[in-house]
């Protein structure tokens, strides 16, 4: 293997780990916490319904879209915002995700796992890249 080939296959592994995490988190305030119950939470930490339902978008359709290589790069880009909310959201609980009512570290984490993949791209066996915004970060980047 070259190191361009290990740095493909490091793109690989980012990118399956942010969309799995999107695609469970997703999943979790879908089946578990329903939505009426995650429009209760959000509403709790005074947001609107509506941002109870474009984040379940954004973690479901964009989680799934980052895992499969659709799009990699524009997916992880609109998923900051949303974990820019949740690092909002717990960043009064405390450094450890272990803290009561979970820290901020790991949303933190997801921040930097998206601008990663919007930096490195969706690596091998990515099913659809964009090829203007595909080409347009690296020459950004060289630039």
């Amino acid at each position: 293997m070259t190191v361009d080939t290990n740095a493909n296959y490091g793109a690989l592994l980012i990118r399956l780990s942010l969309g799995s995490v999107l695609l469970s988190h997703g999943l979790v305030k879908l089946l578990v916490f329903t939505i009426p119950g995650t429009v209760a939470f959000f509403a709790s930490l005074g947001l609107p319904a509506a941002a109870a339902y474009m984040t379940l978008f954004a973690e479901i359709v964009g989680g799934s879209a980052i895992l499969l290589g659709l799009y990699t790069r524009l997916a992880a880009l609109l998923s900051i915002p949303v974990l820019l909310g949740a690092l909002w959201a717990h960043s009064g609980n405390g450094w450890l995700f272990t803290s009561e009512g979970g820290g901020w570290e790991y949303p933190l984490l997801l921040i930097v796992l998206a601008c990663a993949v919007v930096l490195q791209g969706s690596g091998p066996f990515a099913a659809r890249k964009l090829p203007v915004f595909d080409s347009f970060i690296p020459r950004l980047l060289k630039a």
